[in-house]
C-alpha cells in the first residue's frame, strides 16, 4: 500500500475517479431523500449515455466544446493564470465561425479552415485582451474575464440582431461549405448531431500537450506560472509571455464556439444568458487534473451526464436538475483532493 500511495502519478489519476465515484454517491443519496429510486435514476442516466447509437452519439459531440473549453481553463491554469472568461472567448469565437461560415462564399477545403482560424483569433483577442492588462497595469485577469463575460454576451447578441439577423432570435445559417456537419457519423449513430469537431477538439488536446511539454516557448509559459521572479532573473519576459499565455487560452475558447457554430447548430442565437459551456470547462479541467488526458475523459463523463439528464427525468421521473448537484458535488470532491491525500497519507503510515 505505501508504495502505491508514492506513486504520484497513480494518486493524481486516482483522485478525479474518487471524486467522480463520490458524486456519484451522494447524488444517490440525494435521490433517496428526495424519494426517488437511485437504481432507477442511474440506470435511465446510463442508458441515455451508451444506450443506442444515437446517445454515443450526442455525448461525443457534447464533448468536443468541453474538450477546448477545459483546454483553454487548464493552459491558463499551468501558466499560473485562472482565466475565467472562457465563456465570453466562446461567444465571440462563435459568432467569428457564424460571421465568416454565412458572409463568405469559398470552396470547402478554404471556407471551413478559415471559420476555424476566424474563431481562434476572435477568442485569442478576446483573451489578449485581460492578459495585456495583467501584464502592464497588474489588473488580475479573474476580474477583467468575469466583465468581459458580459460584455460578450451583450455584443455578440447586438451584433446578431444589427447585422446576421434572420428571425427567431437566430442568425442566418453558415453555408454547406464552412460546416463541421458529417453525414457519415450522423448515419452511423441514427442520425445523432455528432460532427467533424471531435476531430479539432481531439486535435487541440495533442497541441496543448506538445506546445506544454515538447517546445522551448512552452517550458517557459510554464516557467512564468511557477515563478515570475524567477523566471525574470533568467531573463524571461514575464509580461510577454501572461499577454500570450491568456491569447492561446482564448484562442482554444474560441475554437469552442466554433464547434457550436459550425457543428452543432450551423448559426448562432441571440443568447439573453450564458450557455454555461465556458464555465462547465472549469470542472472539466479540475477533474481532468489540467492534463490534455484527463480533459478528454472528463469532457466525456460531464458530456454524458449532459446530454443524458433529460433521459433520466423522462425514464426515471428524476428531477434532470440533480445532474447539476452531481456535477457541483464532483467538483467539490476535486477541490477537496488535500482531504482525500491526507487519508491516503494516514492510510499509508498506518500501512508501514
Amino acid at each position: 500500500m505505501s508504495k502505491f500511495l508514492k506513486n504520484e502519478r497513480i494518486v493524481n489519476i486516482t483522485i478525479p475517479v474518487l471524486a467522480a465515484v463520490l458524486g456519484l454517491v451522494a447524488g444517490a443519496i440525494i435521490m433517496l431523500l428526495g424519494g426517488y429510486d437511485p437504481m432507477i435514476g442511474y440506470g435511465a442516466l446510463l442508458d441515455g449515455m451508451i444506450g443506442s447509437s444515437k446517445s454515443i452519439g450526442e455525448v461525443i459531440r457534447a464533448m468536443s466544446p468541453l474538450i477546448l473549453a477545459g483546454i483553454a481553463v487548464a493552459f491558463a491554469f499551468k501558466t499560473g493564470l485562472f482565466n475565467i472568461g472562457v465563456e465570453g472567448q466562446l461567444l465571440v469565437g462563435w459568432l467569428a465561425s457564424v460571421w465568416v461560415g454565412y458572409a463568405l462564399d469559398l470552396p470547402k477545403v478554404i471556407h471551413l479552415p478559415l471559420a476555424i482560424l476566424a474563431a481562434a483569433v476572435a477568442g485569442a483577442i478576446w483573451g489578449f485582451i485581460p492578459g495585456l492588462l495583467k501584464a502592464r497595469l497588474k489588473v488580475h485577469e479573474v476580474i477583467v474575464t468575469i466583465m468581459m463575460n458580459y460584455i460578450a454576451l451583450y455584443v455578440t447578441s447586438a451584433v446578431i440582431k444589427t447585422f446576421l439577423y434572420a428571425g427567431n432570435e437566430k442568425s442566418y445559417n453558415i453555408k454547406e461549405s464552412a460546416s463541421l456537419a458529417s453525414p457519415f457519423l450522423a448515419s452511423i449513430t441514427d442520425n445523432s448531431r455528432l460532427h467533424l469537431g471531435i476531430i479539432v477538439a481531439l486535435l487541440a488536446a495533442f497541441i496543448m500537450w506538445f506546445l506544454l511539454n515538447k517546445t522551448a516557448k512552452g517550458y517557459e509559459l510554464r516557467a512564468v506560472g511557477f515563478n515570475q521572479h524567477a523566471s525574470q532573473y533568467a531573463g524571461m519576459s514575464v509580461a510577454r509571455n501572461i499577454a500570450l499565455s491568456m491569447a492561446i487560452s482564448g484562442a482554444f475558447a474560441g475554437l469552442a464556439g466554433a464547434m457550436e457554430g459550425l457543428g452543432t447548430f450551423q448559426n448562432m442565437n441571440s443568447l439573453s444568458a450564458f450557455t454555461g459551456t465556458g464555465f462547465d470547462g472549469i470542472a472539466v479541467a479540475l477533474l481532468g487534473g489540467n492534463t490534455a488526458v484527463g480533459i478528454i475523459l472528463a469532457s466525456a463523463l460531464f458530456g454524458g451526464l449532459k446530454t443524458a439528464a433529460p433521459e433520466m427525468n423522462f425514464m426515471a421521473d428524476v428531477p434532470s436538475e440533480l445532474i447539476d448537484i452531481v456535477i457541483a458535488l464532483i467538483i467539490f470532491f476535486v477541490a477537496s483532493s488535500y482531504i482525500i491525500r491526507w487519508f491516503f497519507n494516514r492510510l499509508g503510515k498506518e500501512g508501514k
